[in-house]
């Protein structure tokens, strides 16, 4: 990210810009502002304000302001490389958890060099280097221990969405209206009389709730949905530069691709984008339903493609991906969880995480109500590709749609993207977690199984002989390990491999990685445990699992 400079010019932005760090310094520190000096490098505890603010109502971070709010400055030939520090911790999940991108600028007043960061409410949780910061008078407190303050944390966030936030500089010359035109005219199509026909573009963005007043601040304006959904492609880059959905055909070339769309621009188009991408490479067999043919390519991509624009987590930098294999397609997406692990058609429920640009998507046809989306995708799924589709919630959202291969082919190919497989699911495993040679790698896991199976034998002994009790974190262990099979090695060769990649991983994580529930999951980690081939540090809540020293040896050897 360059640096971006403000400085007095006859843009009014900037004249905002300036007037509004006035504003800020004349009223001093509080709940929504804070100052830092960071004259010659980043104070220390910067990453705490900036969690704080995430967690409670957002604010205003400026760095080379000393607490009482006179300007020090930041020294001019340290400003790059204090900017420098804050843009990569920004981006550093060790630092800040989930990462949110925020964009700082460099302001000049009374010729000092000050940073001013503003930072918006998030819809999750954040952490920095463990620890969760909640916002309290002029100060940041760590509520990590608190469990009932966490608690009300956790629940305030499940009624924030990120698409609210509010862009006060945004104006209506920044919305494409001949996308509003055509949304008007779709939606008229289908439901005739609807309210949008008289209404002028500006009536109908408020009427689509893209306009709104936070009536905690007073802070009016566009809303980040009104720029995705109507906004012209600078804008949106402008906002959201990480901004995209990598679409990607690997069939031939697996190692690069055969054909490659980066999508960039509003949802709207977005949708018709994708849509041609799926048409133009995936098969639609003929299928009967109550005597009409029917497309089942573009029965389930509809639904699979508006799930992955409506429900992302945009403020999130992770880029969308949209992959099609020989036997199979995978979508994923950052995701603001409200559970972890495989969905089930039967019994889940869903929350909304976009809501204004679910209801657009519903009003043009592109959305059904929460829910139904889903389970037509598993009605058809099955049908369509011969095996039944997959969907695993968590921070990022994975979907998995089997595509008409042979049956055989499917069955191989979804082992391995969800680790059921043992020969098969060893190559996308290995070649994930430790070596890029498949030699190397096949190597590397025969060590590890062979070593997993020696300390089974060594530990039964132990647990024979002296009849003792070993004490986990958040288990106790006082029996013996069954033998390893095959599938289990595997599982634990996978569970080492992206424990490997993700120091820190919590067990909700690792579950999604092997595609089994957590309960599941807690068990093969405590085998790997008895072992003392993982370990966990950290508080029991917020910390992590993390390669012991001896399988580390064992790795690199």
């Amino acid at each position: 990210m360059g640096l971006m400079k403000i400085m007095l010019t006859n843009n009014s932005y900037f004249y905002a810009m300036i007037e509004q760090v006035r504003k800020i310094l004349a009223e001093g520190e509080s709940i929504s502002s804070e100052f830092k000096t960071s004259k010659t490098e980043l104070s220390k505890n910067v990453f705490e304000s900036i969690c704080a603010f995430l967690n409670r109502n957002g604010g205003n971070l400026l760095l080379g302001v000393t607490n009482n709010g006179t300007i020090e400055g930041i020294d001019k030939e340290k400003i790059h490389k204090v900017f420098d520090t804050l843009v990569t911790n920004l981006n550093n999940p060790q630092k800040l958890s989930p990462t949110f991108y925020l964009t700082p600028a460099i302001v000049e007043i009374d010729g000092k060099l000050i940073i001013h960061l503003q930072i918006p409410e998030s819809s999750q949780v954040h952490s920095t280097i463990g620890r969760i910061f909640d916002r309290n008078g002029d100060g940041d407190f760590n509520i990590s221990g608190n469990h009932a303050l966490v608690e009300q944390l956790y629940q305030r966030k499940s009624n924030t969405f990120s698409e609210t936030t509010i862009y006060k500089y945004l104006a209506f010359t920044d919305f494409r209206p001949e996308l509003i035109t055509r949304v008007r005219k779709t939606v008229l199509i289908q439901r005739p009389g609807h309210p949008w026909e008289n209404m002028t573009d500006e009536e109908l963005l408020k009427s689509a709730k893209l306009y709104r007043k936070d009536f905690k601040t007073g802070e009016e304006g566009y809303t980040l949905a009104a720029a995705l959904l109507f906004g012209k492609d600078e804008v949106i880059h402008n906002i959201l530069p990480t901004y995209k959905t990598d679409a990607i055909v690997r069939k031939v070339n697996t190692d690069r691709y055969d054909d490659r769309l980066e999508v960039r621009t509003n949802l709207i188009e977005s949708y018709d984008l994708l849509m041609e991408f799926a048409k133009k490479h995936l098969p639609d067999p003929f299928h009967l339903e109550k005597d009409q043919r029917i497309s089942l390519r573009d029965t389930i991509f509809r639904e699979i493609i508006a799930n992955t624009l409506i429900h992302r987590e945009y403020l999130n930098s992770f880029p969308a991906k949209f992959i099609i294999e020989n036997a199979t397609v995978t979508i994923e997406n950052w995701n603001k969880p409200y559970g972890h692990g495989m969905i089930n058609p039967v019994n889940f429920y869903t929350h909304p995480k976009n809501p204004n640009i679910l209801e657009v998507f519903k009003q043009i046809g592109r959305a059904e109500e929460l829910g139904s989306g889903v389970r037509n995708v598993f009605r058809y799924g099955k049908v369509y590709g011969g095996a039944e589709p997959v969907f695993q919630e968590g921070d990022v959202f994975k979907t998995i749609i089997a595509v008409p291969v042979k049956a055989e082919k499917v069955k191989e190919e979804q082992e391995v993207k969800t680790g059921e497989g043992i020969s098969e699911g060893l190559n996308e495993g290995i070649s994930e977690g430790i070596n890029d040679t498949e030699n190397d790698a096949v190597n590397i896991y025969s060590r590890i199984i062979d070593a997993v199976n020696d300390a089974v034998k060594a530990f039964n002994v132990t647990v024979n002989e002296t009849n003792d009790t070993i004490k986990g974190n958040d288990v106790t262990i006082n029996d013996t390990i069954k033998p390893i099979t095959d599938t289990t090695g595997k599982i634990l060769f996978n569970i080492i491999s992206f424990v490997d990649k993700q120091p820190g991983s919590k067990a909700a994580e690792i579950a999604v990685q092997i595609n089994r529930s957590i309960q599941a999951t807690e068990r093969y980690i405590a085998i790997l445990r008895k072992l003392k081939m993982i370990e966990h540090s950290g508080p029991k809540n917020i910390g992590g699992y993390y390669l012991t020293e001896k399988i580390l040896i064992l790795i690199n050897q």
